[in-house]
């Protein structure tokens, strides 16, 4: 009897990811949660049904404050699991040996066995012991778990209070249980894992529904959003019991979301400033420390730079940046964690505010000092403890926004430096040949792929190369390294240019080689492990390589394609035609021979060189030279200079699409005068 086949399974929504320990892991992990919702979806996954923008807004609330709260506090790469389900089959249990902790307060001291321990169960009260009921068993839930495998501290098995507890842990993990319906810390061995369960069922939907009909409601139920926060406000403080209890979550939440999308250390300052005044504090300072110190006439150049000065007055402001420009505050060591009273600048101030609170806090990320935060209140002699707590939670974001942007900014040196470096500093000039260069690198934090020569090859001679490498980053800078001195080199030798290609290609398939030979031998002596995700080291080149000789009444130009767009002439005219055979890549095949073509560059002649930056510059489903649109295009040049058709190719490539090119953009014009 045959047995009928069995129903495949479901594939369930489960999302898993690695992260590095660093300021921009947040918004990896942001970017990374609203992908896997989006996609959920889009598949009909079970329980997709139920996911609402609400839900996808407190996802990435918590996934970002409990990714904040490992880097700050680990500083070690990160785990997260993003899973939907049903509660009886996808809370975080854990199992064995693993203990769960759970917290009232953000401060980690209740401890209780079993994954059941959790901030929204019976047993436990959420923020200042509200008790909320979790779903039930047939219910949906969305877990997200992040997990890092060296915690900064040993699990505690007594239940002594410390005063540091409340400093690591912060208002972060307050704000994700205000949105889960359970949280909790779990420990295994090496591992610790921070996890929250949103509820995913039919209640979403009608939340959502309601949220779209009562946006009041809506807006006092979620708290403040970005524009409202950086709208002016009244000072807040211990009176205002309603923002205290929803305006403070969300503020922090916000003001996370905000400081991270900036890639400017200054612009990080100057939103600190509005963000605190006037609504926790009368006035702030920004100091940021010097990463690159060095010396001058004057002595030392480096140490703390008062980044930004703000007040809620602004005729103090210019005064105030004097008065505290004069002596940047100086912290104790000992005092990195916590805020420290600084002296309160009354010069500066005016008769009004004679008297007044001021307090400084260390902006420390990755366990490096950036600089500090200072804020100031008059009329007091002491900040409440709440605004404090809550400062002390920001400046820790206003570190990592810091950090992050300093690491940018670190970046984008290094690629221009390099780029610099991998590109002539000047092309030459060729006696009667008029040329003109379009080089558009798309940013997209490496060295470009595209590359670009024009010099002077001895004998007469002079040579041009337009190529694009596989890839962009370290590894096109690896090829670029090579192909440009050695294409150089080659040519000065006296090498014909097919010669020049083939040793070229050899170059390229050696150097893979060795590379692949290196990698083999790291990867035996590590064990096995720890290079698999670096991928192969490729070599493709595609190159437009000629050698220019000029006589009386034109140029003898002779010119190979290896895998490159081919090379247009325009003719005064306006005919074009191709004047080059298409060629294989180099560095793919050792027995690849190529083969050049010759011609005459005669005056008015214009020879267009392009990457595929150009030709395959896209519209929708259309690229730029489909139906031999470049041709087109070439054709309506005519009688133009070198520097505009250089131009007009340039405008019509950008105008082609709706949004800027996602390519790099290289382009080379030649005529004959």
């Amino acid at each position: 009897m045959s047995r009928a086949p069995e129903a495949p399974e479901r594939p369930r929504a489960v999302a898993r990811t690695s992260l590095p320990g660093n300021p921009l892991a947040p918004g990896a992990a942001r970017r990374f949660v609203r992908t896997a919702l989006a996609e959920w979806t889009e598949l009909a996954l079970p329980g997709a049904e139920f996911i609402t923008d609400l839900l996808v807004a407190d996802a990435m609330v918590v996934v970002s404050e409990l990714v904040t709260n490992a880097v700050v506090h680990a500083g070690t790469d990160v785990e997260l699991l993003c899973r939907l389900g049903r509660c009886s089959e996808d809370c975080p249990a854990a199992a064995g040996t693993a203990r769960s902790v759970t917290s009232h307060d953000g401060s980690g001291r209740d401890t209780h066995d079993g994954w059941g321990s959790s901030a929204g169960d019976d047993r436990h009260g959420g923020p200042g012991g509200e008790s909320k009921p979790g779903p039930g068993p047939d219910s949906g839930v969305l877990v997200i778990e992040v997990s890092d495998h060296h915690p900064a501290r040993v699990v505690r098995d007594d239940g002594a209070e410390r005063p540091y507890d409340i400093v690591e842990y912060g208002r972060g993990l307050h704000l994700v249980s205000a949105l889960s319906d359970a949280w909790g810390i779990t420990y295994r061995t090496g591992v610790k894992t921070v996890w929250a369960r949103l509820p995913v069922d039919g209640t979403a939907a009608v939340e959502q529904e309601e949220a779209e009909a009562y946006d009041g409601e809506h807006a006092l139920r979620r708290g403040q959003r970005a524009a409202e926060i950086l709208a002016p406000a009244p000072r807040r403080g211990m009176e205002d019991q309603d923002w205290r209890s929803r305006g403070v979550l969300s503020f922090l939440a916000e003001a996370s979301d905000l400081l991270a999308g900036q890639l400017d250390e200054d612009l990080v300052a100057a939103l600190t400033g509005q963000l605190l005044v006037p609504r926790l504090a009368d006035w702030c300072a920004v100091w940021l420390e010097d990463e690159a110190p060095g010396r001058s006439d004057g002595g030392v150049v480096g140490g703390p730079r008062l980044a930004r000065v703000w007040h809620g007055s602004e005729n103090r402001i210019e005064e105030l940046r004097r008065l505290l420009e004069k002596d940047p505050p100086e912290l104790p060591e000992s005092d990195r964690a916590g805020p420290v009273p600084v002296p309160w600048p009354a010069e500066a101030l005016g008769a009004r505010a004679t008297g007044g609170s001021a307090l400084a806090f260390r902006l420390i990320a990755g366990g490096r000092p950036l600089g500090t935060l200072v804020i100031g209140r008059a009329g007091q002699t002491r900040f409440p403890d709440e605004i404090t707590g809550l400062v002390e939670d920001l400046s820790r974001r206003v570190a990592l926004a810091i950090g992050a942007a300093r690491q940018y900014a670190r970046q984008a040196t290094i690629s221009r430096v390099l780029q610099r470096g991998l590109l002539p500093g000047a092309v030459a000039e060729i006696p009667g040949v008029r040329s003109a260069l379009v080089y558009e690198p798309c940013d997209k934090g490496g060295p470009s792929g595209d590359f670009y020569d024009l010099f002077p090859a001895g004998d007469g001679r002079w040579c041009f190369a337009l190529g694009d490498v596989q890839g962009k980053g370290p590894e096109a800078a690896v090829v670029i390294g090579l192909a440009r001195p050695w294409l150089r080199l080659l040519a000065r030798e006296g090498y014909e240019v097919p010669d020049v290609l083939d040793r070229l290609n050899q170059l390229l398939l050696d150097d893979a080689t060795e590379a692949a030979d290196a990698a083999a031998r790291a990867l035996v002596s590590a064990g096995g492990t720890g290079l698999a995700d670096e991928g192969p080291q490729t070599r493709f080149l595609s190159l437009l390589y000629g050698e220019l000789v000029p006589f009386d009444g034109g140029v003898h130009c002779t010119v190979a394609s290896a895998g490159h767009p081919l090379p247009l002439l325009l003719q005064p005219s306006g005919k074009v035609g191709e004047v080059a055979q298409p060629q294989t890549l180099l560095g793919v095949f050792e027995d690849a021979s190529y083969l050049c073509g010759t011609f005459e560059l005669r005056p008015g002649d214009s020879l267009l060189c392009v990457t595929d930056g150009v030709t395959e510059r896209r519209s929708g489903h259309r690229q730029f030279d489909d139906d031999d649109g470049l041709a087109a295009a070439l054709t309506g040049c005519a009688g133009l200079s070198a520097e505009l058709i250089a131009e007009r190719i340039r405008r019509l490539v950008h105008e082609f699409g709706g949004k800027p090119p996602e390519d790099d953009l290289a382009l080379l014009v030649l005529q004959a005068e």
